[in-house]
């Protein structure tokens, strides 16, 4: 007795492949860039692990070991009460593994409020002058201009030299200052230091998303369906909000993936400068600095903040790798 075929209902898989969504979209072409999967888990492991400093660390963030007669002292030295100090101390007798923690907190932190903060500002700004172009777009690029030609590194160290050496204080609520100390586990006095850093790192962090806003926001508002909705009555500002900037967010969110390294490394590097945040308050940056005296006689003591640095920074750079690939249109699903 021979089977009858069931014929193939082409209208039933074509409904099944519009019901899922262009979130599980982007995610399944994600999930095949395999540098940007291991990347998120491993970033995701180190920002947990900050998150939960206080519980997983053995040690108080500035508690110094007073019997330990060698300073810095390697990975594996026992206390006077028996707790292992896994990654050494440092040469105040501080737990390198301790504070390694908290400055992956302080670190991280500063990167996600400069990026939130300076791709907002950014993405604002260039959705506007796209879609008003004429005059407002010309003075917009001619800002955006001229501060690309300044050099971005001296620039910031002169200005880091003279706010943070001065101890400038920015004005702030006091709910937000004692969230800011509570999310950086730092007193409010350190937490303000760091608040004058996010704002020097902003100053030139929102050029790129606004150029590439821009850019989106010219080809956007020639589209019909801006045009339609102009012709329905909508304002300005409920075309801009609920529609150029959706729709030109995809490469901001690359832009804004790998502007995360970016920062987490020059951040470092003005604290590796002095020009930082300032010790005690730990990062990956004043970590190195203070280690580069200790370097030649235990050459493994920068390797525990440059690890760390090493590893985040380029993990995000894949991630950012990994996004630019699962939200390219002209890729098939």
């Amino acid at each position: 007795m021979t089977s009858v075929a069931q014929p193939v209902n082409l209208k039933d898989k074509t409904a099944e492949q519009k019901q899922e969504s262009q979130l599980r979209v982007i995610w399944r072409r994600f999930r095949r860039h395999r540098l940007a999967m291991i990347s998120l888990i491993l970033i995701g492991f180190v920002f947990t692990a900050s998150l939960l400093a206080p519980v997983i660390a053995p040690f108080e963030r500035d508690a110094i070991d007073l019997s330990s007669n060698i300073r810095p002292a390697p990975p594996g030295t026992v206390d006077s009460e028996g707790r292992v100090h896994y990654l050494g101390v440092d040469h105040l007798g501080r737990d390198l593994f301790t504070r390694v923690l908290y400055a992956a907190r302080v670190s991280m932190t500063i990167a996600i409020l400069v990026v939130l903060i300076s791709e907002t500002f950014g993405a604002l700004l260039g959705a506007i002058a796209g879609y008003y172009g004429g005059t407002v777009d010309t003075v917009i690029s001619r800002v955006i201009e001229f501060m690309l030609t300044i050099p971005t590194l001296p620039i910031l160290l002169i200005i880091s030299a003279i706010l943070l050496r001065r101890d400038v204080v920015i004005p702030l609520p006091g709910f937000v200052n004692r969230i800011l100390s509570a999310l950086l586990l730092a007193p409010e006095r350190e937490a303000q230091k760091v608040v004058v850093l996010v704002f020097i790192l902003v100053i030139f962090g929102w050029l790129g998303a606004a150029r590439l806003m821009r850019g989106m926001a010219l080809s956007l508002s020639k589209q019909d369906f801006v045009e339609a909705l102009r012709a329905a009555g909508a304002s300005d500002a409920r075309i801009i909000f609920r529609h150029i900037i959706p729709n030109g967010i995809a490469p901001i969110l690359v832009n804004a993936s790998l502007a995360l390294g970016g920062v987490i490394v020059t951040e470092s590097a003005l604290s590796f400068l002095g020009l930082g945040v300032q010790d005690p308050t730990p990062t990956w940056g004043n970590m190195l600095a203070t280690s580069q005296s200790y370097m030649f006689q235990n050459p493994w003591l920068p390797l525990v903040p440059g690890v760390f640095l090493v590893i985040v920074s380029i993990g995000f750079n894949f991630i950012g790798d990994g996004l630019r690939d699962a939200l390219d249109p002209r890729l098939k699903r």
